[in-house]
């Protein structure tokens, strides 16, 4: 396992960097149901704060990741390539290997408090989610919020996970000094798809209860109707299913974005097709045959329905950046300084 990009031990400084340091990480695994299978990683980071490279369309610059590797078992995710940097298997090891940054809360904290810090938005759930279950034991999204909270930091938060109504309070305070978005991803309401693509999420009428949840307490919320599964989750009738539910829920915009097969996760996601779906492979094989993108014929089509139906119901797309303004932001702060520029690959998007 390659760990020099994540831990801030003096030893795994000093060892040669492409070796496993065992006293700089500490593995656990827990016996119970949910936590059953799962080996967890405790690492101590060397920075939390990640640069998102600059030719990068994302419309923020700074992502936070405390974990590594997610429970939600997503065959199409594609943050598993991620697990390779560390010599850790893409596939069921991205499943049940979780990396868990122990001093994120302290260490975000400090590189908040950095006199070159300029208090730019920070984005959470891009990687991996923030609220998978391994946030129920470790707990480390009370502290990072509280930490950007005390210096009126903008941030946004994009999960699958219902944990995240656990911290309505800290949100809901947060959401009075500062911007904050939170996006939940939803890309379907099939419950048979949902089963097999994401076992190990909550279902998606759960996701959007939390979607409901936090409008009722005044934070709005959009939808990330991701991703759109051709020939298994785009027929009209089930667009239309997934729309009138995210309407009837309160979201406050829906962007679809449509299944992307990037290296690591194309070949998981492929082989798991050819258990469950045989007969689509040759035509997924066609449809990606440029890359990890669906061609962009297809995917304006999937936009255009999905906008045609949101305005149909009420809801619109989502406009520019995540963050949604709650109140004026206390003043800039001076750049960061190099010590919070992460040096692991950064991946910008949950789906």
């Amino acid at each position: 396992m390659r760990w020099e990009n994540l831990t801030d031990s003096d030893h795994a400084r000093a060892a040669d960097p492409a070796l496993f340091g065992a006293d700089a990480v500490t593995t656990r695994t827990f016996d119970t149901p949910e936590f059953r299978g799962v080996t967890f990683h405790e690492v101590r980071a060397r920075s939390i704060l990640n640069r998102v490279p600059g030719a990068s369309r994302m419309p923020f610059e700074w992502t936070v990741n405390p974990y590594r590797g997610c429970t939600h078992a997503c065959v199409y995710c594609f943050a598993r390539k991620t697990h390779s940097y560390l010599d850790l298997d893409t596939g069921l090891g991205f499943d049940s290997q979780i990396v868990v940054k122990v001093n994120a809360p302290e260490l975000l904290r400090r590189q908040l408090a950095s006199r070159r810090w300029q208090g730019e938005h920070v984005a959470m759930g891009t990687n991996v989610d923030c609220y998978q279950r391994a946030e129920g034991r470790y707990r480390l999204m009370p502290g990072i919020i509280e930490a950007l909270t005390e210096r009126a930091n903008p941030f946004s938060i994009l999960t699958k996970g219902t944990l995240i109504l656990r911290d309505l309070d800290l949100l809901t305070r947060a959401a009075r000094v500062t911007d904050v978005g939170i996006s939940v991803s939803v890309g379907f309401t099939d419950a048979e798809l949902w089963r097999t693509v994401e076992p190990g999420t909550p279902a998606p009428e759960r996701r959007l209860e939390v979607v409901r949840t936090l409008g009722e307490h005044g934070i709005g919320c959009g939808v990330l109707m991701a991703p759109v599964i051709p020939f298994l989750g785009d027929e009209p009738a089930q667009l239309r299913a997934t729309v009138r539910a995210i309407a009837a829920a309160g979201a406050t915009s829906v962007t679809p974005l449509v299944l992307h097969l990037r290296p690591g996760a194309r070949e998981w996601f492929m082989a798991w097709l050819a258990r469950h779906h045989p007969h689509l492979v040759r035509r997924y094989e066609r449809l990606y045959a440029e890359g990890a993108y669906a061609p962009k014929w297809y995917q304006r089509r999937i936009t255009r329905q999905v906008h045609d139906l949101a305005r149909e119901y009420g809801i619109g797309p989502s406009r520019g950046g995540m963050p949604r303004r709650i109140a004026e932001p206390g003043p800039a702060r001076p750049a960061e300084t190099a010590e919070t520029a992460s040096t692991e690959p950064t991946q910008l998007s949950l789906i």
